[in-house]
């Protein structure tokens, strides 16, 4: 049932978890011009900045291969970021994809002087194929503790299904995102640590992050079991 989940089950999984956002207060808007990306979450209080991987100066962002997530509250400030981008790692695989840089340059040499990456989650060297990176994923104080995490997860999932149809999405996440339950409420399925030993200095990064990942049947698995999809559609009127 899950490989043949069709475009319309995916347009009503992702207009149902819409719905539950917006009656948490949450109104999602999405995009793919980057430039006015960076420039709305540079000035979000108490937000990183937005790293390389999804900054038009620093990667290939072009159109097609990259998305935006915005959710603004009732009077239109922006409470919530998250981002996705496609990459093709047919003649590679995620972890030579990090530590060669590309993930966060289109040209490493753009990195900068001390500049080093290495992945050592094990699972990371055998995957390649269409892979979907999710990641800036942001959400403000005052919406955190209602659940959202669930729902704003499975919608980046659903588009990012619709659009390409990617044989896996992953993300590289703090420890905290695992210690605190925040991973599993996303959605990932899987995780390993060392995913991704980051050194930026001309950026002030110094990361080492957990690599998580869902496969596509997961997420058709995670559709209709976990998050209760078919039940939603039913409230809703679909």
């Amino acid at each position: 049932m899950q490989s043949n989940m069709t475009m319309l089950e995916v347009s009503k999984y992702i207009c149902a978890a819409d719905e539950l956002a917006r009656r948490s207060g949450l109104h999602i808007t999405m995009g793919d011009d980057f430039e006015e990306y960076v420039g709305i979450t540079s000035r979000l209080p108490g937000k990183p900045p937005t790293t390389p991987n999804f900054r038009p100066d620093c990667s290939d962002l072009s159109l097609g291969k990259a998305f935006w997530i915005i959710g603004r509250d009732r009077e239109g400030r922006v409470a919530h970021v998250q981002a996705m981008r496609l990459d093709d790692l047919s003649d590679t695989n995620i972890a030579e994809h990090l530590e060669s840089l590309r993930a966060c340059f289109a040209d490493p040499c753009k990195a900068g002087p001390g500049s080093s990456c290495s992945c050592t989650a094990p699972t990371a060297r055998m995957i390649n194929g269409l892979v979907a990176y999710h990641g800036d994923i942001w959400l403000r104080e005052d919406f955190r503790g209602r659940g959202l995490a669930t729902i704003i997860g499975r919608i980046a999932f659903g588009l990012a299904w619709a659009k390409w149809s990617p044989d896996l999405i992953y993300a590289l996440v703090a420890g905290w995102n695992i210690e605190k339950g925040i991973v599993d409420r996303y959605g990932y399925q899987h995780r390993e640590p060392h995913g991704s030993t980051l050194r930026l200095p001309a950026w002030g990064i110094e990361d080492d992050d957990w690599f998580v990942w869902l496969t596509r049947d997961e997420f058709f698995e995670d559709a209709f079991a976990h998050f209760g999809i078919a039940s939603a559609w039913r409230e809703y009127a679909w």
